[in-house]
């Protein structure tokens, strides 16, 4: 499969199956579309010998050749053939959500997680619960040295005493198991101090940092409880926070909605923050909410995505560039296979886990009861739901088997499909359409960088 686009002056062409992108000139691009649409060699040069010259026709159909010998044009999908065996493979768990607090004391409007409750009561997770899962997580990850172990929540602060004792307790099994656990974190940053950021920075791989961009936008989806706005006493501590870690192994994440489309704005604020670290994610919300994202805003949201696209070359050819998460991407290779097809392993090698120890396929589905796999003491007892979710790949999705960007995004999320579908092997609709122009918007700042 071979896609085509334009961006910002660029005609790119993306051969899907291989990952090869080549920067085409006029002539080669409209050779490449002829070729895709199967028109025979003659007629191809019959149409291509209309504008240009048959020594230019004859050279550009000759270069298609050899990017076909080459294995970077129209090449066969490898993958398709071998799904079977990657169904049968044997998985083991590598990383765990740990909800260490089911609680918060923000009240943002468009948490999933109903200010921490998810669809059940208020806890926080004891020490003793968090030992048996990092046990669990041990005894099920096989011959996998390397672990993760993400503190979430609600806000994993409200339970920083378990946290600390936690990694203290995993720093103990490493050693026991050869074992080695990468620890991170997700804040709001309302308890953030001095004592956490020290911690944090000997500690934690990664930490989130949760701020949506301007004042008025963050403000407005994330006060407390009682209406007020937190960016202002957030930013000076995540500007702290970033600076500590030498801008790297953190990002601040933010999250835009209907009623900021202009979302560019919020990205190009965090950067001006000094934030190097940036994503400014989607909200995935049912339709009946108002600040939902609708199918009629996606050309809105495109075109934000093209403006922040432009400013992020203009600022790194300044030197003053940023990394913004929806437009990272890997033109080397990208990833292993099993990522590239079932994505984010969520019900076979990644769980998330309740403050009582109950074990679901990822934060995403923590209450729903139907999709309860187990817990930390007995394991997992539901593998029929393991099974599925093992299923769950681009080729399981109608969807995704005649769309360029499969490999990038590998299906998207499997809770966003069953949440507006009701099963896990089809797809969120706007997301699609949002990650197919992102993968655009990233291939195309590698090429104008490449250019300069």
């Amino acid at each position: 499969m071979v896609y085509q686009y334009k961006n910002n002056g660029y005609s790119i062409v993306l051969d899907t199956n291989s990952g090869a992108v080549h920067l085409a000139d006029d002539i080669i691009y409209e050779a490449i579309r002829m070729m895709n649409e199967k028109k025979s060699p003659a007629e191809i040069m019959d149409a291509l010998t209309r504008t240009w010259s048959r020594k230019e026709a004859e050279d550009a159909l000759a270069e298609c050749e050899e990017l076909k010998k080459a294995g970077q044009l129209f090449t066969e999908d490898i993958y398709r053939d071998a799904i079977m065996d990657f169904k049968k493979r044997q998985t083991v768990v590598k990383a765990l959500c740990l909800h260490i607090a089911h609680d918060c004391n923000l009240a943002c409007r468009y948490c999933f997680a109903e200010e921490g409750e998810y669809h059940g009561r208020r806890a926080l997770m004891s020490f003793e619960t968090g030992k048996k899962a990092l046990d669990f997580l041990i005894a099920n990850s096989g011959n996998r040295r390397n672990l993760e172990v993400d503190f979430f929540g609600g806000e994993p602060l409200m339970n920083w005493q378990v946290v600390k004792d936690l990694v203290a307790y995993g720093r103990e099994q490493e050693k026991l198991h050869n074992k080695n656990f990468r620890f991170t974190l997700t804040t709001n940053g309302v308890l953030l101090n001095d004592e956490v950021m020290e911690f944090c920075n000997r500690e934690m791989a990664n930490v989130v940092l949760s701020i949506d961009g301007r004042k008025e936008v963050h403000d407005k989806m994330r006060p407390f409880r009682a209406g007020k706005g937190s960016y202002d006493l957030i930013l000076p501590k995540f500007q702290k926070f970033a600076d500590s870690r030498n801008q790297e192994k953190y990002y601040v994440r933010g999250t835009f909605t209907r009623y900021n489309l202009d979302f560019a704005k919020d990205v190009l604020h965090l950067a001006d923050m000094g934030f190097k670290q940036i994503s400014v994610e989607p909200v995935v919300a049912p339709p009946q909410e108002d600040y939902a994202i609708r199918m009629e805003d996606v050309p809105a949201i495109c075109e934000q995505y093209d403006i922040l696209a432009r400013e992020m070359i203009r600022r790194e050819k300044e030197g003053r560039g940023f990394t913004f998460f929806h437009f990272m991407i890997d033109l080397t290779g990208g990833p292993c296979v099993y990522k590239r097809l079932s994505g984010c392993g969520s019900g076979t090698e990644y769980l998330a886990v309740t403050p009582w120890g109950d074990l679901y396929p990822c934060h995403q589905f923590v209450g729903q009861e139907n999709f309860l796999l187990g817990n930390v003491e007995q394991g997992i007892i539901r593998t029929d739901i393991v099974d599925e979710f093992k299923c769950c790949n681009v080729y399981s999705k109608e969807k995704c088997r005649n769309c360029f960007a499969r490999f990038y995004c590998s299906g998207g999320c499997a809770a966003n499909s069953y949440n507006f579908h009701g099963n896990i092997n089809d797809a969120y609709d706007i997301g699609c359409e949002l990650q197919r122009k992102r993968v655009e918007c990233a291939i195309m700042i590698k090429a104008a960088l490449a250019d300069s």
